[in-house]
């Protein structure tokens, strides 16, 4: 009787093994393009967070990285995140209010048209 069962359970296995394999032919690769974040971008990801009340952290040493590549291609907007990046690494900074008050600053201009 035992001898029964392990035929059958041997069986049973061999049986539903196929069915774990998958479907067969080549699998179809797709490539994925990533797009990378502008140090603006960068900036206001920091800032939005910052405004929600997360404390500053090791991005602080990314900050003049940031404020040179943005200054590349907006001079104005790299004044305002230096001068405000400044003021958000000074003790007892209002963090928060701060950060909100850059986001308004950094927020295109709208021009009548």
């Amino acid at each position: 009787m035992v001898r029964y069962r392990y035929t059958v359970a041997a069986l049973l296995a061999a049986a539903c093994a196929p069915i774990g394999c998958g479907p067969s032919g080549r699998v179809q690769e797709q490539s994925i393009e990533v797009k990378e974040n502008s140090a603006l971008d960068q900036a206001k990801q920091y800032l939005n967070n910052y405004s929600k009340g997360q404390a500053l952290g090791s991005e602080v040493t990314s900050f003049t990285y940031i404020v040179e590549e943005v200054r590349k291609t907006d001079p104005a907007r790299a004044k305002i995140l230096e001068q405000g990046f400044a003021e958000l690494q000074k003790p007892k900074a209002k963090t928060a209010a701060k950060a909100k008050e850059m986001l308004k600053q950094l927020e295109p201009k709208q021009t009548a048209g």
